[in-house]
């Protein structure tokens, strides 16, 4: 007798099937997991746990009780938050633009095809990766009273400078430093934006009598202008918590009286300690936090004013 196969019905579903489309809602959930944890445990925890400190009087060892704005209060009339905050400003004032126009140019010098461009591009790259306090001690040893670049100032007749003791000299020093290290870096950035730029806009321009300069502010730069905002934003909030060339070139004290101090720096020597005060520490972090998301919304509104 011959079997018959009865039909399944259109539509109906398997039981291996089913089985998967229940898990379905919860796997997203079990693959994002561990970075889940790890964003809460690093990255949640320690903004909200600040934010709760910044209006406690909490010390290193002693929970503390809440006070309110007193903290905040307290900033107002704390003449070393308003010198850590002048420098930190001088700061994004002077590094970002240079970090914004040096990395394009170097760009545009380094990715012509030519004999021997590729040291060239692991040798500006290699600060880079160089530890920040290798490169902080190297600049600090030339900067020296008794380093190199004073031996040679000394040798030509200039006389020593006092890189390192002078208030504004080491602020300049520690910016160089600054730009020195992040070349390479936005360097690549670039690169790749260069990459996108058709030729035939140059082409055209070049028919069009266009010289060099004319080619680069009127066909380079509008094409990498998304970059150049990216840089500067990047670069922007890198330069307002700068800590480790200050401390490095000027000591924890942040050089002569201190007046050398950023604000991150302050936070560090405030919060920590068996007498840290964690409280107020909290609270100048908080208005870090409040004016590098306020540098990055200015730099994109000033993008988007440009783009209208």
């Amino acid at each position: 007798m011959a079997s018959t196969t009865v039909p399944r019905a259109t539509g109906a579903r398997s039981p291996g099937t089913a089985r998967v489309r229940r898990q379905l809602p919860t796997s997203p959930w079990l693959f994002a997991a561990p970075g889940l944890l790890v964003v809460s445990v690093f990255v949640l925890y320690p903004f909200v746990s600040t934010l709760v400190n910044s209006f406690t009087d909490r010390r290193t060892l002693i929970p503390g009780e809440f006070v309110g704005l007193d903290n905040f209060r307290e900033l107002l009339h704390d003449d070393m938050f308003w010198i850590g905050l002048r420098n930190s400003t001088l700061y994004v004032l002077v590094v970002v633009p240079a970090l914004v126009v040096l990395p394009l140019l170097l760009a545009l010098l380094v990715r012509k095809n030519i004999p021997g461009i590729a040291f060239f591009r692991s040798a500006f790259y290699t600060p880079v990766v160089a530890s920040i306090v290798v490169v902080g001690l190297i600049w600090v040893w030339l900067l020296d009273e008794r380093g190199l670049v004073n031996s040679l100032l000394e040798t030509i007749g200039v006389g020593r400078v006092g890189f390192l003791s002078d208030q504004w000299l080491l602020l300049l020093s520690a910016m160089t430093v600054t730009v020195w290290k992040g070349l390479g870096y936005y360097m690549i950035i670039y690169l790749a934006a260069l990459a996108n730029v058709p030729r035939e806009l140059h082409e055209a321009a070049a028919v069009d009598g266009a010289g060099a300069v004319r080619r680069f502010l009127s066909v380079t730069v509008p094409a990498v202008r998304s970059t150049m905002v990216l840089v500067g934003a990047l670069s922007s909030v890198a330069a307002f918590k700068v800590f480790s060339e200050v401390y490095l070139m000027a000591g924890p004290s942040g050089g002569p009286a201190g007046e050398d101090t950023t604000l991150v720096m302050l936070v560090q020597r405030t919060g920590t300690g068996l007498t840290g005060r964690v409280g107020y520490a909290s609270a100048m972090s908080v208005v870090i936090f409040v004016i590098t998301v306020a540098l990055m919304l200015l730099v994109l509104r000033a993008d988007r004013r440009e783009e209208t």
